[in-house]
């Protein structure tokens, strides 16, 4: 039965399901960042630091191990942006699933005063036919 809200109900809809889905791309980031930290850390772990040798070899370790460093810092600021997109399209799905519920609510309260109406309407039909029938069945003397 359509109402003057079926069409709010859709778009309403529709708008939740984007939301859901960048809520699921916003976890998958989220899952992407906090895997790229893990290997960050694991890399770091893996950098032999050399005990003897040339300065020069020193100097390439210690420059490795800052630029692991920094890659790490990187990866942390990601996660950390990453949560905040989370949060944000959560409470954006939130928001939008309210909606569609009130709007799918008034549709169900105007499909329920509809049907209503109907019944009261088809009672008074109903009435009015066994009214006339009535009348017809007394006329003819039945």
């Amino acid at each position: 039965m359509q109402t003057r809200f079926t069409s709010l109900v859709k778009l309403k809809k529709s708008t939740m399901q984007k939301s859901e889905r960048i809520v699921q791309k916003a976890n998958a980031n989220l899952n992407s960042a906090s895997t790229a930290l893990e290997v960050s850390y694991n890399s770091l772990k893996d950098i032999e630091v050399p005990t003897i040798g040339s300065v020069g070899d020193m100097l390439a370790s210690r420059a490795l191990l800052n630029s692991q460093r920094d890659i790490i810092q990187h990866n942390k600021e990601w996660v950390g942006f990453a949560k905040e997109q989370v949060l944000q399209a959560k409470e954006k799905l939130k928001s939008d699933m309210i909606d569609f519920e009130k709007f799918k609510y008034l549709e169900l309260q105007e499909i329920n005063k509809e049907i209503k109406r109907q019944k009261i309407q088809e009672a008074k039909n109903l009435d009015e036919v066994a009214l006339m029938t009535f009348s017809n069945n007394n006329e003819k003397g039945i």
